[in-house]
């Protein structure tokens, strides 16, 4: 039975020059380049300059995903940004990125889950293509989580980098069979109960312009984290038929090489197939995982026809996982 499928026709980039090591932050806080190892993985990050928006991060990594899909801003129907971090309250980042493009068509909106921003955008887009509103849909993972991190608070601010990938969709038929390229299967989830353990304090709403900065419980989130990401692989596997050993490369979300390696272990693949940049990028947020995949994709790890299982959590909490045919 042939099946619509969004299928990947390119992958895209970007991330800022300026690069901050775990020893320029060892200088200005109670830390070091082994404690901040030890515990997450992270080596460095890399930081926006000052003036730099996300839309700016956004638009390049679309540019470089459109010159891998060989198509122009003309080729595209719409934009989803996926970002915790938008230039404004309103309107849309996306909105931005799409004039920045030279689009003149179309239409373009954010996505806000944060961590978990990316798998919702790719979920978003495949229902633009699904019921025929767009053909070829621009996906977004963008961060400038430098602006709402405390630098004197090293529990969190060691965490967080700033980068943006991007992916481009197009309508496709498929067999109906996993063997289809394309996006096989999603699931999301989220519980607005466990807010208070990953969230940015403030707002529009109540009533702090200013806005606030990343509070985090981290063994909370540690704790639900490799929980609820190994049930949500499990469950997008389970949904589609697939085995574990079906899986060519796990393309997670970057926050922590110890929840990284507990995930992949329970779900029963080597790590040895798990795409991992936390070392280089920290925990980029939405744009983890484009810039894990863009990692994979530019260096032959990763090729047409490889089956890959995305994963991700982040504040909300908010979390799920995509399988997807590359």
């Amino acid at each position: 039975m042939s099946a619509v499928r969004a299928r990947a026709l390119g992958c895209g980039h970007y991330l800022p020059e300026r690069i901050v090591t775990n020893d320029e932050l060892s200088e200005r806080l109670d830390t070091s380049d082994q404690w901040i190892r030890e515990r997450t993985g992270i080596r460095q990050r890399h930081i926006a300059a000052e003036g730099q928006l996300t839309s700016e991060l956004a638009t390049r990594a679309a540019e470089n995903a459109l010159s891998a899909a060989g198509l122009t801003a003309a080729d595209i129907d719409a934009v989803v940004v996926a970002t915790a971090t938008p230039d404004q309250t309103f309107p849309a980042t996306a909105t931005r990125v799409q004039h920045m493009l030279g689009m003149r068509h179309g239409f373009a909106y954010d996505i806000q889950a944060v961590c978990a921003g990316f798998i919702y955008a790719l979920a978003s887009a495949e229902g633009l293509i699904r019921t025929d509103l767009a053909s070829r849909v621009l996906v977004i993972g963008a961060e400038t989580f430098s602006r709402i991190v405390d630098w004197n608070d090293r529990s969190t601010c060691v965490l967080f980098g700033d980068g943006a990938g991007a992916i481009v969709l197009e309508r496709a038929e498929g067999d109906g069979t996993n063997e289809d390229r394309g996006i096989l299967g999603l699931c999301l989830h989220s519980d607005g109960a466990h807010n208070r353990i990953l969230n940015v304090s403030g707002g529009p709403s109540e009533g702090d312009q200013g806005g606030g900065v990343v509070k985090m419980e981290g063994r909370e989130v540690f704790r639900h984290a490799v929980i609820k990401l190994a049930e949500v692989a499990d469950e997008v596997m389970e949904k589609t038929g697939v085995t574990s050993e079906e899986i060519d490369w796990i393309v997670p979300h970057q926050a922590n090489l110890r929840i990284i390696e507990s995930t992949a272990r329970k779900a029963g693949v080597p790590m040895e197939k798990v795409i991992v940049t936390v070392d280089q990028h920290g925990n980029t947020s939405a744009a983890s995982i484009p810039l894990a995949l863009c990692s994979g994709v530019a260096d032959g790890r990763i090729k047409a026809g490889d089956l890959l299982l995305m994963e991700a959590i982040g504040g909300g909490l908010a979390w799920g996982s995509a399988l997807i045919r590359w």
